[in-house]
């Protein structure tokens, strides 16, 4: 599940582990039979506890130079609003949009422009290395140069457009209110937040990948009767070619209203059985029932809005301080927009915990859901393992990655949850039981 802003794809964990290298030997010609498996064992197996695998070192090494990169963005995404700024570079955008726009509407989308584009400029050989480079190095990507390169001048395009089209606002209300301007803008969060929900799969998504129905029809026939159970009517599943993109796996909930649906990237398909797919897709509609996505639609409006009145708070001090610097001397002039991004950046590290221990709550329910409508243990827990091995996720990270990184649960913590969740098996009522339809 993806949530605006603060949370992107089903797993941020990093680490996994490699295949098996050694060969099976070859039976011996002169033994005369085979017994056949125990029955007892082979049901051991499909039902039974499922270990956590250890990390490999490619998965520590890939752990730990993202935990390194993490902070690198960190740091870079703080470092170069501020040099906009003390340099009084904004304000030279500024004073070039003024020239070419002239009224105040096209300034403000003309300054959006020249910044965004300074700033893809600047951060291209970051985001090349993340983005290609590493992905490439820790075999994890199918990706072209071509293709990379084409997506980010899509996103790039993308950011633009909907600068363009919705900056007047919150700079529209700065102006008129510039006491109140945070409240109100905070206010209009929570429907523009929908609002993107809503448009996102239909006219975003696309744009770097290919969307259509499911090419197993038999699967899809289950996936659809599992919905029918969830009391999700007209549901759509929809099968996204990441194939090109990528080797790690991930499905996720998407859209409002006519526009929601479940997706499954082929490389999930391809790689879980049905079993563990189902447990997938029963978290997924875990998400819809449950309301997730107005919840967390609502509750990152509000982290938003406090975010944004401590940005008010402090931005004032900062421009009678340094406004001779940065060139402005009001929050409502255009060229204080890296001001407001980098304190929105400081004040969201602040809240970020809180805000991925929400989206950890939403996602343990969601696996709760997902196992009380499956009742497949074993079949989730192997899920997670192979999340963790495709993925190259750490089972385990530390209490800083949890706090300011992991949207979800650990992997570790949830193949126990997994192992250890049967109140069917005790005759104990289920939480979501009555949600469900016969």
């Amino acid at each position: 599940m993806r949530y605006f802003l603060f949370v992107a794809g089903l797993i941020l964990a990093l680490a996994g582990m490699p295949l098996a290298q050694e060969q099976a030997t070859t039976p011996d010609s002169s033994a005369a039979t085979t017994s056949p498996p125990d029955s007892s064992i082979v049901a051991q197996e499909e039902t039974g506890p499922v270990a956590i695998p250890e990390m490999s070192e490619k998965a520590r090494r890939y752990y730990e130079s993202g935990n390194v990169l993490w902070f690198v963005n960190l740091v870079w995404g703080m470092l170069i609003p501020a040099l906009f700024l003390f340099t009084g570079f904004s304000a030279k955008i500024r004073n070039w949009a003024q020239q070419l726009g002239r009224r105040w509407f096209f300034v403000i989308g003309l300054y959006f422009i020249i910044f965004s584009v300074i700033n893809f400029i600047i951060d291209l050989p970051l985001s090349y290395y993340q983005g290609f480079v590493r992905q490439h190095a820790y075999d994890l990507s199918n990706q072209t140069f071509g293709k990379w390169f084409g997506d980010s001048l899509k996103a790039l395009m993308v950011g633009i457009g909907g600068g363009v089209l919705f900056l007047w606002v919150p700079y529209l209300l700065l102006k008129k209110s510039p006491r109140r301007w945070w409240l109100y803008t905070g206010m209009l969060m929570a429907p523009f937040l929908f609002f993107v929900m809503l448009i996102s799969p239909v006219w975003i998504d696309p744009l770097f990948n290919k969307f259509g129905p499911m090419n197993d029809k038999a699967l899809e026939a289950k996936i659809l009767a599992l919905a029918e159970q969830a009391g999700i009517a007209g549901s759509r599943v929809y099968e996204v070619n990441k194939s090109v993109d990528t080797k790690a796996v991930n499905a996720y909930v998407t859209g409002f209203l006519n526009t929601k649906r479940i997706v499954l990237w082929d490389t999930i398909i391809a790689k879980l059985k049905e079993k563990e797919l189902l447990f997938v897709m029963g978290h997924e509609m875990g998400h819809y029932v449950l309301g997730h996505v107005i919840k967390g639609i609502l509750f990152f409006s509000l982290l938003i809005l406090i975010t944004l009145y401590a940005a008010y708070r402090t931005a004032g001090g900062l421009i009678n301080k340094y406004k001779d610097r940065f060139g402005f001397d009001e929050l409502s002039d255009i060229a204080s927009l890296p001001l407001i991004l980098l304190l929105v950046s400081i004040f969201t590290l602040v809240i970020t915990p809180i805000a991925l221990t929400f989206t950890r709550y939403q996602e343990h329910e969601a696996d709760r859901f997902g196992l009380e409508i499956t009742q497949s243990n074993h079949a989730a827990a192997k899920a997670f393992v192979k999340l963790q091995q495709e993925n190259l996720g750490n089972p385990r990270p530390g209490l800083l990655y949890k706090l300011w990184r992991a949207s979800h649960p650990t992997l570790g913590d949830r193949i126990d949850f997994c192992n250890a969740y049967r109140p069917w098996e005790n005759g104990e009522a289920l939480k979501y039981g009555e949600l469900f339809k016969k």
